[in-house]
């Protein structure tokens, strides 16, 4: 309990900092910023609009909001739940205007987590049951799950996935945003959050179940 303490108050102190200096200008703690955040608001932001080109725009125009709003964050939430918020609204209204103006869970399909094909037949007495269960990665030497190529297949496998799906697996698993985070950035229930991590871990499951032994 101790530990997580510490590392709590170190994450607030060191979010603090940052602040600071991006209040006063700071040309490298804004470009450290940028690096770290704009991949994940660009993925937030494709969620909402048309094309990736309105979504990096919308970016560019959250970017300018986050600039003209440093001085008036008042701390209630993180500091990337603030900015992420700043992209869903901006767009939001960029949707509205380009006739797309779903809420955000309503873009998931509605589709199976995991093949049907890989669970047993009305005509098997274990009905429902997996034919054959998924692997157990624990197995697997370390080495195995950090290779470059395992690595291109998880990429590839996220970059694949539908907007809702790629938006949260990036936050929870990539940017390591918790739950309520996700769910207050984005506006949806900790229901739809839960089920959209659960398709997009079981998608990428999938892909690496085919690549690896």
């Amino acid at each position: 309990m101790a530990q997580a303490g510490t590392h709590e108050r170190s994450a607030a102190d060191e979010e603090r900092e940052l602040l600071s200096r991006l209040r006063a200008g700071d040309e490298r703690a804004f470009a450290a910023l940028v690096d770290r955040c704009h991949g994940t608001m660009l993925a937030v932001a494709q969620a909402h609009v048309r094309t990736r080109a309105s979504a990096e725009e919308v970016v560019q125009e959250a970017w300018l909001g986050v600039i003209r709003g440093l001085d008036r964050f008042e701390g209630r939430s993180s500091l990337k739940t603030w900015i992420l918020r700043i992209v869903v609204n901006t767009a939001k209204t960029r949707g509205v205007r380009e006739a797309r103006s779903l809420p955000f869970a309503s873009l998931e399909p509605d589709d199976p987590a995991v093949s049907p094909d890989r669970f047993r037949g009305p005509e098997d007495p274990y009905t429902g049951g997996w034919k054959v269960f998924p692997g157990n990665w624990q197995l697997l030497p370390e080495e195995t799950l950090h290779q470059r190529e395992t690595l291109d297949v998880i990429v590839a496998a996220i970059s694949s996935l539908p907007p809702a799906q790629r938006t949260v697996i990036r936050m929870r698993d990539v940017e390591g945003f918790s739950s309520d985070e996700v769910c207050d950035a984005l506006g949806v229930s900790e229901g739809n959050q839960r089920v959209l991590l659960h398709r997009a871990r079981s998608r990428v499951r999938s892909a690496l179940e085919q690549h690896l032994p």
